[in-house]
């Protein structure tokens, strides 16, 4: 963390190349991000692979994964490979695809993050209660649920295919345009930048609201159940240990919520301020410094899940995946 705070500082301060500042943080997000996810996908395909299929909440981490590393792949690679010169991947197709498959698969790592903090707060909460019948009805139809929100944001996606130009083909900049380094968003007119930065920011406020309000009772249940725990050890019966990894599930839940909404809501007030700014900024930097904290959650969440979650870790273990070859 100190390394990514000396590198912003150094973005910011221009204390050397720009350039090479980006280029130098996206390559640190995709070293983590990368084999991060990788392991995380691998690790639930093994135990999909073993037990021939995946609880709800397993399902929805290993989509998450997956998601977040799209987002480290088409974004952090591709920004890295571009700020070392290494490839020539901005292209008016290129910024295109580029921004459109970030902004798809951004959205759906928050909309994920949020369907995972509700289905572990469904999960835990008191058995036969009617929260229960609907943690049944969220299993039976997840994969509904994930084709659901794979239209939906790439639906609200498609300005990122309509406005986005790379800025080495000479293209006319209106003033109402994102400068984004090597691509430009170029919105034609103030109208149209804030319409579509509105439907962007709703798009992340609304399950940042939720997903908040979810860890709440995440963490009020879990604070009932341990008075209650200490209750029965006080009244001289042992407390049951079959919640124990819902519990730890869900404590899980909280954390990358916490993360996602510090992060993200970091990048959305960027964002926002981008959307005052009534001419298109001659640099790239606070464009920079909002993805980055966009994709640093997809970078630092799979760390999360393999420190924490049994299943993971345990079929991570060099013994576990060399006797599952044999």
């Amino acid at each position: 963390m100190i390394f990514y705070l000396y590198l912003l500082f150094s973005l910011s301060a221009g204390m050397s190349s720009n350039v090479d500042i980006r280029g130098m943080l996206f390559l640190s997000l995709t070293v983590v991000g990368v084999p991060g996810n990788m392991a995380v996908i691998v690790a639930f395909l093994l135990l999909a692979l073993q037990e021939s299929w995946l609880h709800a909440a397993d399902a929805i981490v290993l989509h998450l994964s997956c998601t977040n590393l799209l987002v480290v792949l088409v974004r952090c690679l591709m920004e890295t490979l571009a700020s070392f010169h290494l490839a020539n991947v901005f292209g008016d197709v290129g910024c295109k695809a580029v921004i459109f498959i970030y902004r798809t698969s951004r959205a759906l790592s928050i909309w994920l993050t949020f369907l995972l903090s509700a289905y572990q707060c469904l999960s835990i909460a008191p058995p036969g209660s009617k929260w229960a019948s609907v943690r049944i009805l969220v299993a039976q139809n997840l994969p509904i649920v994930f084709l659901f929100l794979w239209v939906l944001h790439t639906s609200t996606s498609a300005g990122a295919i309509l406005f986005s130009v790379s800025s080495k083909n000479g293209t006319a900049v209106t003033t109402s345009a994102v400068n984004l380094e090597f691509c430009y968003v170029n919105f034609p007119s103030d109208i149209f930048k804030e319409v579509y930065g509105a439907i962007q920011v709703s798009r992340d406020v609304v399950p940042m609201a939720l997903m908040t309000l979810t860890s709440l009772i995440i963490l009020v249940l879990l604070y009932k159940h341990s008075q209650h725990l200490k209750g029965l050890r006080g009244a001289g019966h042992a407390g049951s240990g079959t919640c124990g990894s819902k519990q730890r599930a869900a404590k899980v839940v909280v954390v990358l919520v916490t993360i996602y909404v510090v992060l993200y809501g970091v990048d959305n007030g960027i964002w926002v301020y981008t959307l005052t700014v009534r001419h298109t900024m001659s640099s790239s930097l606070i464009s920079d410094l909002r993805v980055f904290f966009a994709s640093l959650y997809a970078a630092l969440s799979p760390l999360v899940i393999i420190a924490s979650n049994r299943k993971v870790n345990s079929r991570l273990r060099c013994g576990n995946i060399l006797k599952w070859r044999k």
